[in-house]
């Protein structure tokens, strides 16, 4: 059996993160709410460790988040962080305080005492950079702990009881503004919990195809398929898995990028073999959305009437037993938070929360484990066209949530054409792979300008382009001006009807990467 790290979440904003570096080490883990981690949680998984990410409430309050019992019962390690290091400290007999030094942001810590995580990693006497985000503090260990690290800020800023194998850091190792945070965590991963590190995408395509197997039996499964790295990744994988009793559906919206169609049914149906129905319900879409310039009620509209088609679809293809969805890990996460309930909504998640009942189908999500660059990595396993693997990420209501305002078939047009040139300059500046999404959106303005001797009123259209990790947090790129001067040159000459370029130059936070 793999190895396996538990994660109990307790509400922090980046425990994904920790999962990440977590699986980056070849060790395989979950995250779940703290409110669901009770003994028989804790039994069922058997992870060989848990970790304690942090979170936003305060343990000198009585009504905030703890660690269940159990935790510290099953005679594995444990590493708190941050407010996991603040409540196993006070659940084991320590205290915590608030109202003392705060932290937040770069800080520095002073090793002063060897330990089993810092093995290979941090000497005594050295000092090194971290991330602290934090106003409360640990004044007093429990029993069999010792301070192993020291910060300005933090008196007890690492702890260890070696004999316990538990740990405590004050300071956040999975972020990368914690320069050998990724090493502290492999050490306690691997040093201290003894995890092998052969979480593989290979054995993660093995594992799955018999998953699939065992819940699909002999039923038949539809995939609806968007011409997306997650969606393309799930119908191969299901292919391998079931073969002929896969059938996809790819649904034209008339909101999908340039030439995606032709791209989708010349790949699946030539060059997989994969059973494809593709219907054309561009018109449907277009006339639902006719005159609706809120983006909630869009995403609605498209969902329920994708719905629709797609049941006609599976229907009429001869029915299905199962529904095939790209869901990922991130989108699992983000839709239930520490509490056990729904999280703060900031976008609907296309892909979570089940079916409507009409829809007599079970799903099957066999990518809902991974991450979107574990997806990639799988995909490649699968032996996939890496033009497909490589694409951006693209959103579920397509080009609908980049016309601001209400959505037409024209400007549809208009602005896929500009994306399309904005992404072939990028490609043709070797930038594709540096950047994590671009794109262009449609604004909901228009602008007086000059072609030739005649005065101009046309559209608006702003590009965005911006680097990240994880989509978790995100900076614009820094384009030269040659190159968006060019990009803005061949948009405003090409696409008749668009007058004038802007680029966003907005981070995440505080802004999102898409506008709406």
């Amino acid at each position: 059996m793999t190895d396996r790290i538990l994660i109990v979440d307790f509400g922090s904003q980046v425990t994904q993160l920790i999962a990440r570096r977590v699986r980056e080490a070849g060790v395989y883990c979950e995250i779940a709410p703290c409110t669901r981690v009770d003994a028989a949680f804790v039994a069922s998984f058997a992870p060989r460790a848990i970790i304690l990410s942090g979170g936003p409430a305060s343990v000198t309050e009585a009504d905030t988040p703890r660690a269940d019992p159990a935790i510290f019962a099953a005679g594995v390690p444990v590493l708190g962080i941050c407010y996991g290091q603040q409540t196993m400290v006070e659940q084991l007999g320590g205290r915590v305080e608030a109202g003392h030094s705060r932290e937040f942001g770069r800080a520095t810590v002073e090793v002063t005492a060897p330990c089993a995580l810092f093995d290979g990693v941090w000497a005594p006497g050295r000092r090194e950079t971290v991330w602290m985000s934090h106003g409360d503090r640990v004044t007093a260990l429990p029993a069999g702990f010792r301070a192993v690290a020291v910060s300005e800020g933090a008196p007890f800023a690492a702890i260890a009881d070696d004999a316990r194998r538990f740990y405590g850091l004050q300071f956040h190792p999975e972020v990368v503004h914690t320069p050998h945070g990724a090493a502290l965590l492999r050490t306690f991963t691997h040093a201290v919990a003894g995890c092998g590190g052969d979480w593989t995408m290979a054995a993660f395509r093995s594992q799955a195809i018999v998953r699939i197997r065992e819940r699909v039996g002999e039923g038949r499964v539809v995939c609806g398929l968007s011409g997306g790295v997650d969606s393309s990744v799930t119908a191969v994988l299901l292919h391998e898995a079931i073969g002929e009793r896969l059938t996809c559906i790819f649904v034209d919206t008339g909101l999908l990028r340039h030439g995606e169609a032709d791209e989708v049914v010349t790949l699946f149906r030539g060059h997989y073999n994969i059973p494809l129905v593709h219907v054309d319900a561009s018109q449907r879409f277009l006339t639902a959305l006719d005159g609706v310039d809120d983006p909630e009620r869009k995403r609605k509209i498209i969902g329920a009437t994708f719905i629709d088609v797609f049941d006609e679809e599976a229907h009429r293809a001869g029915g299905a037993d199962f529904l095939a969805q790209g869901t990922l890990y991130p989108d699992v996460i983000e839709s239930v938070s520490f509490h056990g309930g729904p999280s703060v909504t900031i976008k609907s998640h296309h892909n979570v929360g089940g079916l409507p009942e009409r829809m007599k189908l079970a799903l099957v999500e066999p990518l809902r484990e991974l991450f979107k660059d574990e997806v990639r990595a799988l995909g490649r396993e699968l032996g996939m066209p890496d033009r497909l693997l490589r694409r951006h990420p693209f959103p579920g209501p397509g080009l609908a949530v980049r016309i601001l305002g209400p959505v037409s078939r024209d400007k549809a047009d208009l602005l896929r054409k500009a994306d399309a040139i904005f992404l072939q300059e990028i490609d043709l500046a070797g930038l594709y792979d540096a950047i994590w999404q671009a794109f262009a959106v449609l604004l909901p303005v228009r602008t007086v300008g000059v072609m030739g001797d005649a005065r101009t009123y046309d559209a608006v259209v702003a590009l965005r382009a911006v680097t990240s990790t994880d989509g978790m947090t995100a900076d614009s790129y820094p384009f030269d001006h040659s190159f968006l001067a060019r990009v803005a040159a061949r948009i405003v000459n090409e696409v008749r009807g668009l007058g004038r370029v802007v680029y966003d130059v907005t981070s995440k936070p505080p802004g999102t990467i898409e506008w709406e």
